[in-house]
C-alpha cells in the first residue's frame, strides 16, 4: 500500500533590509556586501546582497515561523535566526548572528562598520555581534519593583525643571554595579525602537504596539527626567538589564513598524494629574511574571479585542493616566511650525528644510540637490518623498511632524562629521 504524503503548507516570510554606515558619521556604505545565512546552518548562503549608493539593500524575502507562535505565548522559538556577514572595502567586516525574522513584517538590520585606519595595529578585522534571545521567549530576570513616582524633596534628585527628549542616551551595557560592562551612547528614538523591539513582537496589532511604546517611552523619561542613576554616583542614563531596566541589546535589528510608530509618538510620555515627571511605568510579559504595571501579553489580548492605545494604558495603570507630550527635543535645529508643509508652503520653515535636505545631499547622493528658495514646490516635494523612502517613513513628499524631525535629526548627525572632537 502506497504511502500518502501530505504536502506542507506554504511558509511564511518576514523581510530584511540591512543599513550600513561608518561609525565615524552618518556616511552610507555603497556597494558592501551582505551575505545571509540560516543561524542554524552557516555554511548555507540564503541570499548575497549588495548595498546602493544610500548604504541599504533591497529588501529580501526571508522564510520564518508561523504567526500563530508570535501571537500566543509559546514553546517554539516564534521567529527566524539568520547569521549576516557584512564586508565593505577599507572597513573592518562585521558578522552578526541571531537577527531575528518574524513574519509578515520587515526587519531592518543597521550595520555600523569601523574604517580600517582607525584600528589599532594588531587588533580585530571583524566585529562580531551576537544577538541573545528575545524577551518573551528567552529566560530573563524579572523587574524589581519601583515606585512609579520619585520622590522629590530630596536635595539634587531633581535635576530637570521640565521634561525634555535627550538627544542620546548613555545605555550601561549590563546590571548598575557591573563596572567592567560598556556604556554607548544612542540616540533617543533608535534606543526606544530597540527597546521596543527587544521587549514586544512587531506582529502584535498596532495599538497595542502603540500602548507598549508610551509606556518605554514614559519608563525612559522618568529615568532622564530624574537623573535616577547619576545621583547614584553613576555615569549612565539606563542599564540593559531587565530587573532594573528595560532590554536594549547592542548591534540588534529593528522593526519597520515599530520604527514608523516611534517616529510619530516619540515626545510624548505618560502623565498623571498633578505631577511634573513622566511616570516610570513598570511593565512584565503577564505570561511567566506578573507585576503592578502593563502586562505585555494582555495589553496584545486586548489590542485584539479592538482597544485603543489609551484604553490600553488605563486598563493596566487607572483611568487617571493620560498621554502627555513635551515640546522640549535636544539637538533639533528648529521646531517643527505645528502644520506640514506641502507643496504651496512657503517661509523660513521651508527654506531651513531645503538646507537641511541639501546638506544631507552631500551623503545621500540619492537626495537630488533643490533650489533653497523657500517656496515648496515640486522638486522640494520630491527630495522629501526620497529622503522619505530612505528613511523608512511613507513616502507622502509631505513634511508632517515625523518627517520634519527625522530630517532634522539626520540634518544633525550629518553636520557633526566635520566638527572637532
Amino acid at each position: 500500500m502506497s504511502e500518502i504524503i501530505k504536502s506542507e503548507a506554504p511558509a511564511y516570510e518576514g523581510e530584511l533590509i540591512i543599513n550600513v554606515t561608518s561609525s565615524q558619521g552618518l556616511i552610507p556604505i555603497s556597494n558592501a556586501t551582505v551575505t545571509i545565512s540560516y543561524t542554524g546552518n552557516p555554511d548555507t548562503v540564503v541570499s548575497t546582497l549588495t548595498t546602493n549608493e544610500s548604504g541599504q539593500t533591497n529588501a529580501v524575502s526571508l522564510p520564518a515561523p508561523n504567526i500563530d507562535y508570535s501571537t500566543e505565548p509559546s514553546e517554539v522559538r516564534p521567529y527566524s535566526e539568520y547569521n549576516i556577514s557584512i564586508t565593505a572595502p577599507g572597513y573592518e567586516s562585521v558578522f552578526i548572528s541571531g537577527t531575528e525574522i518574524l513574519p509578515d513584517v520587515t526587519a531592518i538590520q543597521p550595520v555600523s562598520m569601523t574604517p580600517l585606519e582607525l584600528e589599532e595595529p594588531g587588533g580585530p578585522v571583524e566585529e562580531d555581534i551576537v544577538i541573545p534571545e528575545h524577551t518573551l521567549y528567552g529566560d530573563y530576570p524579572p523587574k524589581i519593583p519601583e515606585e512609579e513616582i520619585k520622590p522629590t524633596d530630596e536635595s539634587g534628585e531633581i535635576v530637570l525643571s521640565r521634561v525634555v527628549i535627550p538627544e542620546y542616551i548613555v545605555v550601561h551595557d549590563g546590571v548598575p554595579q557591573d563596572s567592567t560592562a560598556q556604556n554607548y551612547y544612542v540616540r533617543y528614538t533608535d534606543y526606544i525602537k530597540n527597546v521596543v523591539s527587544s521587549e514586544i513582537y512587531a506582529t502584535w496589532p498596532e495599538n497595542t504596539i502603540y500602548a507598549n511604546t508610551l509606556v518605554i517611552m514614559s519608563f525612559t523619561l522618568n529615568r532622564v527626567y530624574t537623573e535616577w542613576y547619576r545621583n547614584q554616583g553613576y555615569d549612565f542614563t539606563i542599564t540593559s538589564s531587565t530587573a532594573y531596566d528595560q532590554k536594549w541589546v547592542y548591534g540588534r535589528n529593528i522593526y519597520e513598524n515599530i520604527s514608523r510608530i516611534v517616529d510619530t509618538i516619540f515626545s510624548n510620555y505618560l502623565s498623571r494629574p498633578g505631577v511634573i515627571q513622566p511616570i516610570f511605568t513598570s511593565y512584565c510579559d503577564g505570561n511567566r511574571t506578573t507585576c503592578r504595571g502593563l502586562s505585555q501579553w494582555g495589553s496584545k489580548y486586548l489590542g485584539d479585542r479592538g482597544y485603543t492605545p489609551i484604553e490600553i494604558i488605563r486598563y493596566y495603570y487607572g483611568s487617571d493616566m493620560y498621554i502627555n507630550s513635551t515640546s522640549y527635543i535636544s539637538g533639533i535645529p528648529a521646531s517643527w511650525p505645528g502644520y506640514d508643509l506641502t507643496i504651496g508652503s512657503s517661509g523660513q520653515k521651508v527654506l531651513q528644510l531645503q538646507e537641511q535636505l541639501n546638506r544631507i545631499a552631500q551623503n545621500y547622493p540619492a537626495l537630488p540637490v533643490i533650489a533653497a528658495d523657500g517656496i515648496f514646490g515640486s522638486n522640494t516635494a520630491d527630495a522629501v518623498r526620497t529622503f522619505q523612502n530612505i528613511f523608512g517613513l511613507p513616502a507622502t513628499g509631505i513634511v508632517d511632524y515625523p518627517t520634519w524631525y527625522r530630517i532634522s535629526e539626520i540634518y544633525v548627525a550629518v553636520s557633526r562629521i566635520s566638527e572637532p572632537t
